[in-house]
C-alpha cells in the first residue's frame, strides 16, 4: 500500500488526481493547479470507475473529487477509495451547498469539503491543508458541527433525509429548486427513468403519496435549509475564471 504522507525522493510537487466529468472544468482546474509551484496534477479522470484505476495506478498524493459525477456519485466513489486505500485523502469540491452534503462527505471518508463558488486561493488552501494531514471546512460549517456535537442532536433538515442515498438526496435537492425530472436528468448525466426510480425512492422512504407531495416536501426542506449554493446557475465557477459546467 502506497504512503501517501511522503513522496518519492526528488518529487518536487504533490501530485493530485482530478476526478471530475466535464472536461472543460477539469482541464480549468488542472491548470490552475499546475500554476502551483507546490501543486501538480498526474491525472484527470470523468467517473469513478476510471478514478479507482487512476489511484491505483498513478499514486496520487490527493484526489480531488466532485461529487456529482455521471452513475457512481462521487460519495460513493470517496467510499470506494477509502476502503481500498485508507491513508489516500480525498477533498469533494462540489457546486452543492456544504450544509446539505459535506457532513456525508465527511462520513464517507473525505478529508475535506470545498464549494466551487469559494475563491481560487480559498481552493488551494484547502487542498494544501489536506495534503498537510489536516481536515478542511469553511468556518461556518465547522461552527455549525460543534453546535451539533453541544446539543447532542442532528439538525433537523438534515435528520428527516437521513433514510436517503447520497443520488436521492442530490435529486431531492433538485426537486425543491424547482428542477425538472429531464433538467436533473440532464445535469446529473443519469437517464430520465433513473431519475423517475430516484423520484419513486424518495417517496417511499420519506412516505409520501404522490409527486405533489414530493415537491412540496422538497422545496420546504430547500427553504429551511440555510443554502448559499444555486445549482440554477452551473455556469457559475471559480472566482478565477475557472469554468463550471
Amino acid at each position: 500500500m502506497a504512503n501517501h504522507a511522503t513522496r518519492p525522493l526528488g518529487q518536487q510537487k504533490h501530485r493530485l488526481l482530478l476526478v471530475e466529468d466535464h472536461p472543460v472544468t477539469r482541464e480549468g482546474l488542472a491548470q490552475l493547479l499546475n500554476q502551483q509551484p507546490d501543486l501538480q496534477v498526474c491525472g484527470q479522470v470523468g467517473t469513478a470507475p476510471e478514478a479507482l484505476t487512476a489511484a491505483e495506478l498513478l499514486k496520487p498524493d490527493l484526489v480531488v473529487v466532485d461529487i456529482s459525477l455521471r452513475g457512481t456519485s462521487g460519495i460513493e466513489l470517496i467510499k470506494d477509495l477509502a476502503s481500498r486505500d485508507g491513508t489516500l485523502p480525498t477533498l469533494a469540491l462540489s457546486v452543492h451547498d456544504e450544509l446539505l452534503y459535506a457532513q456525508r462527505a465527511l462520513r464517507a471518508g473525505a478529508k475535506g469539503y470545498i464549494m466551487k463558488q469559494e475563491p481560487t486561493e480559498q481552493v488551494m488552501a484547502a487542498i494544501r491543508l489536506v495534503l498537510r494531514g489536516g481536515v478542511y471546512l469553511s468556518e461556518r460549517m465547522h461552527n455549525r458541527i460543534l453546535h451539533q456535537v453541544a446539543r447532542g442532536a442532528a439538525v433537523p433538515e438534515e435528520s428527516e433525509v437521513n433514510g436517503l442515498s447520497d443520488r436521492e438526496l442530490e435529486v431531492f435537492e433538485l426537486i425543491g429548486r424547482g428542477r425538472t425530472t429531464a433538467w436533473i436528468a440532464e445535469n446529473l448525466h443519469l437517464s430520465v427513468s433513473t431519475v423517475e426510480t430516484h423520484r419513486a425512492h424518495i417517496k417511499e422512504k420519506l412516505k409520501l403519496e404522490n409527486a405533489t407531495e414530493l415537491v412540496r416536501r422538497a422545496v420546504v426542506w430547500v427553504q429551511r435549509a440555510p443554502s448559499v449554493a444555486d445549482v440554477a446557475d452551473p455556469g457559475a465557477g471559480l472566482d478565477s475564471g475557472c469554468p463550471q459546467p
